[in-house]
């Protein structure tokens, strides 16, 4: 529960830029006091849904221009070689600048749903909370007034999610 609670708790601090780190005291310490009150349940119910929050919040910190965070959020990151990390980043500065050229840029980025890709038992409810993956599907407008659905995998890695 306390993955799913810092996962909130961090999409929250980077979206509107109004907590200190989860770990640090202050709003983060009351914010975890008071999600951990209703979100008990949450936990087991939710994977799919936090999957695609958290996929759509690294989308909006790369549109916000901190690509440093948006390869954070992916698996191939962990354990690199620098000049490997450099080379993602400099990948998402290319891919940006696709999209600037072919659409006028991606303006926002809309959670649709989230589908677990795990074996789920039949109420839907994953069978291994060890081994989680999901599918997000979000909507990408455009500056030229088009969208695009895309897909994004995910997997859970030490309680995070992250974009495979």
């Amino acid at each position: 529960m306390f993955n799913y609670i810092r996962n909130i708790a961090n999409s929250l601090r980077d979206r509107y830029n109004l907590l200190p780190s989860l770990y640090g005291r202050g709003l983060g310490v009351g914010l975890f006091l008071s999600l951990s009150l209703f979100s008990c349940k949450e936990e087991n119910s939710n994977h799919a849904d936090l999957a695609a929050e958290t996929a759509k919040v690294y989308y909006e910190q790369l549109l916000n221009g901190d690509i440093a965070a948006f390869v954070d959020g992916t698996v191939m990151h962990v354990d690199v070689v620098p000049t490997y990390r450099e080379q993602l980043e400099t990948n998402m500065k290319m891919f940006l600048g696709q999209q600037e050229r072919e659409h006028k840029g991606i303006k926002s980025v809309k959670k649709v749903k989230g589908t677990l890709t795990c074996p789920t038992d039949a109420e839907g409810q994953p069978k291994d909370t060890a081994h989680l993956s999901a599918n997000a599907f979000l909507i990408f407008n455009y500056g030229d007034n088009t969208s695009e659905q895309v897909v994004v995998p995910m997997v859970r890695v030490n309680g995070t999610w992250m974009m495979r």
